[in-house]
């Protein structure tokens, strides 16, 4: 058994023993509170027209989240009404999850070592997913890709978003941290 009074994710371990130092060396910081880190994960999946015409998909896609995330998720709802898109006002349209502390670590490394050699003709991720503030998006075109997922159980393959967050202030010192976690990028 597990015991989580003392377990640390391995790669928050990673973090403090070899790329802490090494981003502290490559951009000369004088406070160790510059040093960037990340901050949280956050993970969208739209269910689109699928929502609109059966209300289950959004939550057969909360429950797939749930199980990727180890975290509950929410079920995302329309703010008002379209009527081009049959859209109606609070109607389920997908799900979220922000992860933060220990589960964020366990899910970056599970994406980075597990999910992404799944993924299907993958040559990297791009980087040049960067907003200029230090914070990282990229998509998944399917979300079986994580072991999680019993793919004789999927009904529908879902598309997802994955957001993280960090404090950098450059997107050069996220890239640095990403790529200290060993992010797959291919420019």
């Amino acid at each position: 058994m597990l015991d989580t009074a003392t377990y640390t994710p391995r790669l928050k371990t990673v973090y403090t023993d070899a790329v802490r130092p090494a981003l502290k060396e490559e951009f000369a910081y004088k406070n160790d509170m510059q040093i960037p880190r990340l901050d949280k994960i956050v993970l969208n999946i739209g269910c689109g027209a699928a929502a609109v015409r059966d209300s289950k998909k959004a939550k057969s896609a909360q429950e797939d989240l749930t199980l990727i995330a180890g975290q509950k998720a929410l079920t995302t709802i329309a703010k008002k009404s379209i009527a081009g898109f049959r859209v109606r006002e609070d109607m389920p349209l997908g799900t979220k999850v922000t992860l933060r502390g220990e589960k964020m670590y366990e899910f970056l490394d599970r994406l980075i070592t597990i999910a992404m050699p799944r993924i299907r003709d993958f040559r990297g991720v791009s980087g040049k997913s960067f907003d200029g503030r230090g914070n990282y998006a990229m998509g998944l075109k399917e979300h079986i890709v994580f072991p999680e997922i019993d793919f004789d159980k999927v009904d529908e393959n879902w598309g997802m978003d994955i957001v993280i967050a960090t404090t950098a202030k450059t997107d050069a010192e996220a890239k640095a941290l990403l790529k200290a976690f060993n992010m797959p990028f291919n420019s």
